[in-house]
């Protein structure tokens, strides 16, 4: 099994400055000048909780709490 350094030679590599900088037209374009790069996103819900499962939950955590709530008062009288 032979193993090859993945690194570039410094002297070999085209468009290096002295010290190992690149030049500025030498970047590759930033992720937001390319247009269209990622997945479209049309079925994620625009914002927040539905009110629906939000209301079921609180009442969930309603009803907990007045379980609690009756256990405690039952041990104290």
């Amino acid at each position: 099994m032979s193993y090859t350094n993945p690194d570039p030679e410094p002297e070999r590599t085209t468009g290096l400055e002295q010290g190992g900088g690149v030049p500025p037209g030498e970047t590759p374009p930033a992720e937001s000048s390319m247009s269209e790069a990622g997945p479209w996103e049309g079925n994620n819900p625009p914002k927040g909780w539905a009110k629906a499962p939000l209301a079921v939950i609180l009442a969930l955590v309603a009803l907990v709490a007045a379980g609690f709530l009756g256990y405690a008062l039952v041990l104290i009288l």
